[in-house]
């Protein structure tokens, strides 16, 4: 799976909207009913480096496949704000490697 670039956009987005889901349903609250805002510090940052590696892939795949610009920027986009975005994302980006994997065998 790491060995595309598809792949490794698959993995990291799928860590990254974890981390998502953590900050906003975890640490969010500990910070604002707990009075912990390390939790929001620590998860925040893991998130922030996470984020920034989602785009770096999503850049990788972009040069691989430029007549995919708009579309899959837009789409990478909107999934990285909103809460399981990434997973609707990743569903896509799956269905596009198994149809390249079928078209490379054929």
């Amino acid at each position: 799976m790491l060995s595309t670039p598809i792949g490794r956009l698959r993995v990291i987005g799928f860590i990254e909207g974890l981390s998502y889901l953590v900050l906003l349903g975890i640490a969010m609250p500990l910070k604002y009913w707990a009075g912990m805002p390390l939790a929001v510090r620590i998860v925040g940052s893991l998130h922030g480096l996470l984020f920034v590696l989602f785009f770096a892939a999503v850049t990788e795949v972009a040069v691989k496949r430029p007549w995919w610009s708009g579309e899959f920027w837009g789409k990478a986009f909107v999934a990285s704000l909103v809460p399981f975005g990434t997973f609707v994302f990743d569903s896509w980006l799956k269905r596009v490697e198994a149809a390249d994997l079928a078209q490379a065998s054929a």
